[in-house]
């Protein structure tokens, strides 16, 4: 079978796994005068619109039918405009490098959707993985869980990552969905981003969150870093890697990523490691790489040809 032209599968993960690790931290730069909401709302509005745009000059098709619409509506709500939301929410009250490492658990919550919606097998393997996983994450949050039963800041921001989490869960499921149904990657992704920034928008609204704009530079220039590099490079890099060696090798980004992000947050946020947090963040990493059999390392950093269909 021959091999497919671009990128190899192992550059596209570093381009992904870079990005979104370093994401975290340009978030920071977003928070204070512009309510996180409406960032979303401007930095998914803008990266929908340019991914329109590039669908239209390249002649790709934007059109869809009342039903495909919902589901792309579902995948916005959930993948971008609330997990988003909760997850810059998350950001003002936890360092970026923990926010990261709760979103990973994402790696654990994505089988277990799946074997709700679509009935797909659960092997001990995983069982075994998630066990580890959700062990190394509550070791390295041992600290905020137990200031948590005061009701401390970074307790809520926890909370926050969680539901962002769970949320961007239940997006991949509808995501798996629309992909079944032969919706094209990227116009979909347009699509969804928009309804996403619309959804975050009604969700400011309703709560009267003020619409401001931030003149910053530093503000800015994290936008455009969050547009062009956190959502349309690394999603169309991850995206990419997911057709050419399926979701399984394709998760290792989850893994790679909190250790980019909690690097980041060492350097330019003063996160204070400990023998705990160490341990943690073994434990969550060697869990994560148990989920994936050993021939997803072959796939990965090789470049070889798209798995067959199952």
């Amino acid at each position: 079978m021959a091999t497919e032209r671009g990128p190899s599968a192992a550059a596209l993960f570093l381009i992904a796994t870079l990005l979104w690790g370093t994401t975290w931290y340009a978030i920071k730069f977003e928070l204070g005068v512009v309510a996180p909401e409406i960032s979303v709302v401007y930095r998914f509005a803008a990266a929908g619109a340019l991914l329109m745009l590039w669908c239209a000059a390249t002649r790709r098709s934007l059109a869809f039918g009342r039903r495909d619409h919902a589901f792309l509506a579902a995948v916005g709500v959930l993948l971008f405009g609330l997990n988003y939301s909760a997850i810059y929410l998350a950001e003002a009250y936890a360092t970026s490098g923990l926010v990261a490492v709760v979103f990973s658990t994402i790696v654990f919550m994505s089988p277990i959707g799946m074997r709700l919606a679509f009935r797909t097998a659960l092997s001990a393997r995983v069982f075994v993985a998630a066990t580890l996983g959700v062990a190394g994450v509550a070791l390295l949050f041992l600290p905020e869980l137990v200031a948590a039963q005061a009701g401390g800041e970074v307790a809520i921001g926890i909370a926050y990552a969680l539901v962002g989490t769970l949320l961007a869960t239940a997006g991949n499921l509808v995501a798996v969905r629309n992909q079944r149904a032969g919706i094209p990657t990227f116009t979909g992704t347009a699509w969804g981003m928009l309804y996403g920034a619309l959804s975050a928008a009604l969700a400011a609204l309703v709560h009267g969150v003020p619409w401001t704009i931030d003149t910053r530079p530093a503000y800015w220039i994290a936008f455009a870093y969050l547009v062009g590099g956190g959502s349309i490079a690394a999603f169309g890099a991850y995206l990419t890697l997911l057709k050419r060696v399926g979701a399984g090798p394709s998760a290792f980004v989850s893994v790679v990523t909190p250790i980019v992000a909690l690097t980041v947050s060492t350097l330019l946020e003063d996160y204070r490691w400990t023998v705990v947090a160490v341990c943690g963040v073994v434990l969550a990493v060697g869990g994560n790489l148990l989920m994936l059999p050993a021939a997803a390392w072959h796939r990965v950093f090789t470049r070889g040809a798209a798995p067959p269909r199952r």
